[in-house]
């Protein structure tokens, strides 16, 4: 079939059947850093016990088993048509946002689906972009959550042609403001061993664990999960701002900027930018990776409920 990146966008993958239990909320909370007094995230008898709002993002590697996975397959087994090959091995997670639609239930039990739909690709010189909109519904066909996840494939190419297409995407981040500090700042600490806790969710991507790989693709050894980060920074939110309470956040959105090492301090600078949907405030934040200074999530936003307590 002749390469028409116009035809990808659009284009709807079968639905993929997904599920959890307790177990893979626990596992995924402490992927994320959760800590011994995150007792309302980390302990099941609990009684404010509730999911992480940004479980769902692990769900596609996940899907409904609890068996491990092959990576590559994962993520290299959709058949797009007209869009060309790539490389599991050089794609590079560009960006991610998810909306909460509604609270997660403890145990999904059988009969939920994820869909995929291409809404944006574009291509230059240095590969290509692609963009999918990612819905969770439950057996009744009701969404629980709304993503947007873009991957950057590294050395793809169609036509060789500047090119660039997109009918929805996520909301975009403000600037941060220059003329104060933070109201917010959120200092973590990964671990050594924070790749090997975090890929138990799901992604079991080599370059997570195998330092040969890390250094073959210029890393230097292993890198930690950028969804990992992803969900560091988002429960030093809800903590921060939300009062610690897991069904404040109600959207959360990243650009994957630089790596993370297993053991980097991580500290997420935010900034309230105004108003944000339903009882909201928007928020525009940045998390650095305190053993290089540079940024590791960029164009940050977060729609939070914010707590009484939460002081400016």
């Amino acid at each position: 079939m002749a390469t028409d990146l116009s035809q990808v966008v659009g284009f709807t993958l079968p639905p993929k059947p997904v599920s959890w239990n307790k177990r893979d909320l626990l596992t995924y909370a402490v992927g994320v850093g959760a800590k011994a007094d995150d007792l309302g995230i980390v302990y099941e008898l609990d009684k404010s016990f509730a999911a992480l709002p940004t479980y769902p993002v692990v769900l596609p590697f996940k899907g409904d088993s609890q068996e491990l996975n092959l990576f590559a397959a994962t993520v290299g087994g959709a058949k797009i048509p007209t869009m060309p090959k790539t490389d599991p091995n050089k794609g590079v997670h560009g960006s991610q946002s998810i909306q909460i639609l509604k609270d997660l239930p403890l145990v999904s039990g059988p009969g939920w689906t994820w869909t995929t739909r291409y809404t944006a690709v574009a291509e230059n010189k240095s590969g290509i972009v692609l963009t999918a909109e990612n819905t969770l519904l439950d057996p009744k066909g009701v969404p629980y959550a709304k993503l947007y996840s873009s991957s950057f494939n590294i050395g793809a190419k169609a036509t060789g042609e500047k090119f660039s297409k997109s009918i929805a995407g996520p909301p975009q981040g403000k600037p941060i403001p220059k003329d104060r500090k933070a109201d917010w700042t959120v200092t973590d600490q990964t671990s050594p061993e924070q790749a090997l806790v975090f890929r138990l969710s799901g992604d079991y991507n080599p370059l997570h664990i195998d330092p040969s790989i890390g250094k073959a693709g210029g890393f230097g050894g292993v890198i930690l999960h950028g969804l990992s980060t992803f969900g560091f920074a988002a429960r030093g939110l809800i903590k921060a701002i939300g009062g610690n309470d897991p069904r404040s956040l109600k959207l959360f959105g990243v650009r994957f900027t630089s790596p993370v090492k297993p053991g980097d301090a991580l500290e997420t600078q935010a900034w309230e930018v105004g108003p944000g949907p339903e009882g909201t405030v928007e928020i525009a934040f940045t998390t650095i990776n305190l053993a290089t200074g540079k940024p590791a999530l960029g164009g940050g936003i977060a729609y939070i409920k914010k707590a009484p307590q939460a002081k400016l």
